[in-house]
């Protein structure tokens, strides 16, 4: 009876571990290690209500965004206009939850195109050996040079008018200022993709692929840059915030949308002379980029000490 109790798999403390670890997904230690991260989970919480906020709350708070009522011109929050109202009595809630979705789109649609712009070129750059990557990289470091504000705002006043005519008016603001921001913001990410690539090829994996006859191609896709994401992941998160800055400050600036497409910045730039009589008008939609970018940050935090094992939280 005791040699067979000895013999059972189930009181070997050396099985039971190696069972248990296996037992443990990647994803799941990830989101594991994320949730102990108080001021990540809790921005992940208030980002989304935001988002829930201007997906769902036009529905909900059912207001024309255009509807002008003179009698109720800056108006204080009260029960019928919350947030209140601006200038030409339109309800400003009304306003904020439909150019958050806006606001929101411009930073997510950016950080895609900064992302792919800076994987490609860093991917590249990395799994070079002798020309491409000095090239790249002097190209990337010509960008950073650049005066990015200065750069944002003179390619959209010339450019402006030529996407209007092709995207409508909505349309042709957003693609452009999409395709400028993310053009603009790459050069963190493609920096960070070539040190992942050129610390992972090196690794036994990667020769092991290499001794098998893969092509350079597939050692990139299929074998560093799946373990290269990690690194990435964090730095989109602070893409997207980062872009929805550049949209306010251009909307500020007047080289955004138009008055009658209310993003948050556009909100912001439409209040400003009004600071004395209704600061309701420009607190709103500025905490709610506020809010935003703070919890963006503090998820890209949280996802930066959840992906690196290293990291005790």
């Amino acid at each position: 009876m005791a040699g067979s109790t000895l013999a059972s798999p189930s009181a070997d403390p050396v099985a039971g571990i190696v069972q248990t670890s296996a037992a443990v997904s990647p994803g799941r230690e990830t989101w594991k290690r994320f949730r102990r991260h108080k001021l990540a989970m809790t921005s992940a919480v208030v980002l989304s209500l935001l988002i829930l906020g201007v997906v769902v709350g036009p529905w909900i708070w059912a207001v024309p965004i255009n509807e002008i009522d003179f009698s109720a011109q800056l108006q204080s929050p009260s029960l019928r206009h919350p947030f209140g109202t601006d200038d030409l009595g339109q309800d400003i809630l009304a306003r904020m939850m439909y150019g958050g979705r806006i606001s929101l789109a411009v930073g997510l649609a950016a950080m895609v195109v900064a992302t792919i712009v800076g994987v490609l070129i860093g991917a590249f750059a990395g799994m070079s050996r002798k020309y491409a990557d000095p090239v790249l990289m002097w190209v990337t470091d010509l960008f950073l040079s650049l005066p990015q504000l200065p750069l944002l705002l003179l390619v959209i006043y010339f450019f402006r008018e030529q996407l209007k005519a092709v995207f409508g008016v909505e349309g042709g603001v957003f693609v452009l200022i999409v395709v400028v921001i993310g053009g603009l913001r790459w050069m963190p990410v493609a920096r960070l993709v070539r040190a992942q690539f050129f610390s992972l090829r090196e690794k036994e994996f990667v020769e092991a692929a290499r001794a098998q006859g893969a092509t350079k191609f597939r050692q990139m896709v299929h074998h560093i840059l799946p373990n290269a994401l990690g690194p990435v992941i964090v730095a989109s998160t602070i893409e997207v915030s980062s872009a929805i800055i550049a949209e306010s400050t251009l909307s500020f600036l007047g080289l955004g949308f138009p008055p009658d497409i209310p993003t948050w910045g556009r909100l912001l730039f439409d209040a400003k002379d009004h600071l004395d009589s209704a600061p309701h008008w420009a607190l709103f939609p500025g905490a709610a980029i506020f809010l935003t970018v703070l919890s963006i940050n503090f998820i890209g935090d949280g996802l930066r000490d959840a992906l690196d094992p290293r990291r005790v939280i």
